[in-house]
């Protein structure tokens, strides 16, 4: 994001839109560490905080994976960006009696992602690479392999970056479709009482509309974290209000944090 769209961020707050928030939903499950700076948000303004997950994963069947057709032992090398990926390929192999062999590549998109295999497999005995945080880290590492044949656990709605890199790059690449991201039923919500509703995926946007296919934002204002959830609010011919990073709030909390202070004149 380059400084003048950083600045139009920072100045995205109409006055008529800037009203006092007492109300906030969370669109991901409440956090498990009651030290989360959600909470201190709750004592700082006096806020009313909920916490609804908008989206759930849901496993497809062995019998649905096997239609896709995939011979899991043809490939030498399982790319993981998620825990979800790691616990249905695992069990996509546990149902199909698939036993991984044991010089099977991994190729995770961080450390944290890595230390997770620990679950399933012996990682010490394991050749288990990993970037730190970025799809691009990973790519460097893939580079440097690039006679395995790659095969890539995900979700129904993904995002395109790593199969866009592995076709332009000329590798052997295989998609396998193994759980599916869905909309959460959300037909007990009051959607109208909150004055935000946080954002963190284009995902979670979807689910606001396929509950509420007849949403009205009104007063109600919309936070999103990253540019393609953002985009994703902005498509939908809704109003994005508060955008997370910014250089002085790289997490939703700090962008909500500076929101409500100048929307509640404190």
């Amino acid at each position: 994001m380059n400084e003048t769209s950083m600045q139009s961020t920072q100045d995205r707050a109409t006055p008529g839109r800037l009203t006092k928030v007492t109300r906030l939903l969370v669109t991901q499950s409440r956090p498990a560490d009651e030290k989360s700076p959600y909470f201190d948000l709750v004592s700082k303004y006096n806020l009313h905080i909920d916490f609804r997950p908008f989206i759930q994963i849901q496993g497809e069947s062995y019998k649905d994976f096997r239609r896709q057709k995939i011979n899991i032992l043809a490939h030498t090398a399982i790319i993981f960006t998620s825990r979800n990926a790691i616990d249905h390929f695992f069990r996509i192999c546990q149902e199909g009696r698939i036993e991984v062999p044991a010089d099977m590549k991994y190729f995770c998109i961080s450390e944290q992602t890595a230390n997770y295999l620990q679950k399933y497999i012996v990682i010490r005995k394991r050749k288990i690479f990993n970037g730190t945080k970025t799809a691009t880290e990973l790519f460097d590492l893939i580079k440097k392999h690039k006679n395995e044949k790659f095969l890539f656990p995900c979700s129904n709605i993904r995002r395109n970056d790593i199969p866009e890199f592995m076709d332009t790059s000329g590798l052997h690449f295989t998609e396998a479709v193994m759980y599916d991201t869905v909309p959460t039923d959300l037909s007990d919500l009051d959607i109208h009482s909150y004055d935000i509703i946080a954002f963190f995926s284009p995902s979670g946007v979807s689910s606001l509309l396929h509950n509420f296919p007849d949403f009205k934002q009104n007063g109600t204002r919309l936070a999103a974290f990253g540019p393609t959830t953002a985009k994703a609010i902005t498509e939908a011919g809704l109003t994005l209000d508060i955008e997370a990073p910014l250089p002085n709030a790289p997490s939703m909390t700090g962008a909500l944090d500076l929101y409500i202070k100048k929307a509640n004149n404190q």
